[in-house]
């Protein structure tokens, strides 16, 4: 990756920020959302992706989703960055980075990005189609392209992956694993943010937006949070980039 600020797809707010809400903020209610383990992925293909089109092309990040299918279910892969990134170290995130001038578009962006980060040769991916648009904390505008791409071994970057870490979308919609946490920092406002925790591992930040936008898009999975407001309180005095997905 070549610029710290928008290499990432990691989270919206960082992992400076305060305290998680406790009570009504948690959205882990009692039945929790149905398990569910196929993403119908034909719905990414006929999506209408929403766009952003105020920011210069400078400030923009390109991200792959990707997913491996298995026969008991569909699987998404993360990366876990390396301990000593100078921003969101240790965190959970999709293979991703800054736009390059030589990129030409997004997509060549994520896949470059995810070449670098696992060892993933572009040619072998299959590229779906574009999720909306996500705003950053720093002015920067995240693309995420779902694409299938091989079940195999991938040899991460050690310079900036620690992990590859394959999660199955049954174990990702399981009850108790999501909820949304509402997080406060002084200069960047206070956010709700959408939270999945499986087996020791946090998904958070953008990275749980688009894990949230790709669950609500191709399953019936029916969060217990749904119709809540995710993203900046609109009263905040702090407020981060407007066209933060409402769920």
């Amino acid at each position: 990756m070549t610029d710290e600020r928008s290499d990432d797809a990691g989270d919206a707010t960082g992992p400076e920020m305060g305290d998680a809400a406790t009570g009504a903020d948690a959205a882990a209610g009692a039945g929790g959302p149905p398990h569910v383990s196929r993403l119908d992925l034909a719905a990414v293909d006929t999506h209408r992706a929403r766009e952003v089109t105020s920011v210069e092309r400078a400030e923009w990040a390109g991200v792959l989703v990707p997913v491996i299918e298995r026969a008991d279910s569909h699987h998404l892969l993360f990366t876990e960055r390396a301990a000593d990134m100078r921003n969101h170290a240790g965190e959970m995130s999709f293979p991703g980075g800054g736009y390059e001038v030589d990129d030409g578009d997004l997509e060549t962006t994520a896949l470059r990005e995810a070449r670098e980060e696992i060892g993933l040769e572009p040619m072998t991916a299959d590229v779906i189609g574009p999720l909306d648009d996500l705003p950053g904390p720093y002015g920067h505008v995240v693309r995420p392209f779902v694409a299938r791409v091989p079940d195999r071994t991938y040899d991460p970057d050690e310079r900036e992956v620690a992990n590859v870490v394959v999660i199955s979308v049954s174990d990702l919609t399981a009850p108790g694993v999501y909820e949304n946490e509402t997080r406060s920092h002084p200069d960047r406002g206070t956010a709700r943010l959408p939270f999945f925790r499986v087996d020791g591992h946090v998904v958070w930040g953008l990275t749980g937006f688009i894990v949230r936008t790709l669950l609500d898009l191709t399953t019936d999975w029916n969060p217990p949070d749904r119709g809540t407001r995710l993203g900046p309180r609109p009263d905040d005095e702090h407020d981060a980039p407007a066209g933060w997905p409402e769920k």
